[in-house]
C-alpha cells in the first residue's frame, strides 16, 4: 500500500459537500448496484433520503459529496482487504467519502498520523512525501482497499449527527456481501465499534485482524495497541498466500 500523491488545488465549497439527496447522483460499481439498489427501495432506505433531503433544504452542510464513494472505487470483485471507520470526518474539506482518508491538501488527522507510522513501522516504508500535508487514500482505494465507513454522512462540527438514520443497515449489507464473497479478505477492526460488526463476517474465510483505534487515546493502550499491531504485514503475507482469482 503506498500514499496517494496529490495536487495542492483547493476545493470550493460546492465540490466539498453533499449538493444532492438523490442517490442517481451517487456512482457505485456495478457488481454494488443491487445491495445499493435494495437498500434505497427500503423503507429504511427511503427514509434515509427524506432525511437528507429535508436537511439540505433547512441549510445543513453534509459531508461528504460523495457518499458512496468507497464503493465507487473498490468494486466488489476488487476487494481484498476491508478497513472499516465510524462516519466522515466533520471539518470542511476533510472528507471524501473513504474511511480514515482526508481530502487533497488537507492536513492528517492525529488516527490517520497513527496509521502512516504503524505502516512505516511495519513495513520499512519511507515517512510520506507530499507536495502538500495531507493523506488522501484514494489509491488504496482503487487497489483493492474498501475503506467502509459505517455512516456514510455528517453535518458539519456534528460528529455522528446521522448515526442511527439509516446508513448503517447499507454497510452492514456490504459487509455481509465481501463477507459472502467468493474469495478470502482480509478485516481490519480497528476500535470497539468497528469490531461490533465483527459477526457479519465468516471468520472461518477471512482473516480478521482486531486492535485498538488508531486514535492517540488509545493506540498505545494494552491489551490490543494500535501501534505494533503488526496488521498491514500479516494483511500483505495474507494476500501472498491467497492470490486473487
Amino acid at each position: 500500500m503506498a500514499q496517494e500523491q496529490f495536487s495542492d488545488i483547493a476545493q470550493s465549497p460546492a465540490e466539498d459537500q453533499l449538493m444532492s439527496a438523490n442517490p442517481a447522483d451517487w456512482p457505485v460499481a456495478p457488481d454494488w448496484r443491487p445491495v445499493v439498489d435494495e437498500f434505497f427501495a427500503s423503507e429504511t432506505g427511503r427514509k434515509l433520503l427524506a432525511f437528507l433531503q429535508s436537511r439540505l433544504e433547512e441549510g445543513a452542510v453534509i459531508f461528504p459529496p460523495r457518499p458512496l464513494r468507497a464503493l465507487e472505487l473498490t468494486p466488489a470483485s476488487e476487494v481484498r482487504v476491508v478497513i472499516l471507520g465510524q462516519d466522515p470526518y466533520h471539518g470542511r474539506g476533510q472528507a471524501e467519502g473513504l474511511a480514515f482518508s482526508v481530502a487533497p491538501g488537507v492536513a492528517l488527522p492525529p488516527s490517520l498520523r497513527n496509521i502512516f507510522k504503524e505502516l512505516q513501522r511495519d513495513l520499512s516504508t519511507p515517512p510520506p512525501k507530499f507536495p502538500v500535508p495531507g493523506g488522501s487514500l484514494v489509491k488504496w482505494a482503487s487497489h483493492g482497499v474498501l475503506l467502509l465507513n459505517t455512516c456514510l454522512t455528517v453535518e458539519e462540527s456534528r460528529p455522528a449527527s446521522h448515526a442511527g438514520k439509516g446508513w448503517e443497515m447499507l454497510t452492514d449489507s456490504v459487509i455481509r456481501q465481501v463477507s459472502a464473497g467468493g474469495h478470502p479478505v482480509v478485516f481490519m477492526l480497528w476500535g470497539s465499534h468497528a469490531q461490533s460488526k465483527r459477526a457479519l463476517i465468516d471468520g472461518s474465510r477471512h482473516k480478521v485482524l482486531i486492535a485498538n483505534h488508531p486514535s492517540p487515546l488509545s493506540a498505545l493502550r494494552p491489551p490490543l495497541p494500535f501501534i505494533g499491531c503488526g496488521h498491514f504485514s500479516q494483511a500483505r503475507d495474507w494476500r501472498v498466500a491467497h492470490p486473487k482469482a
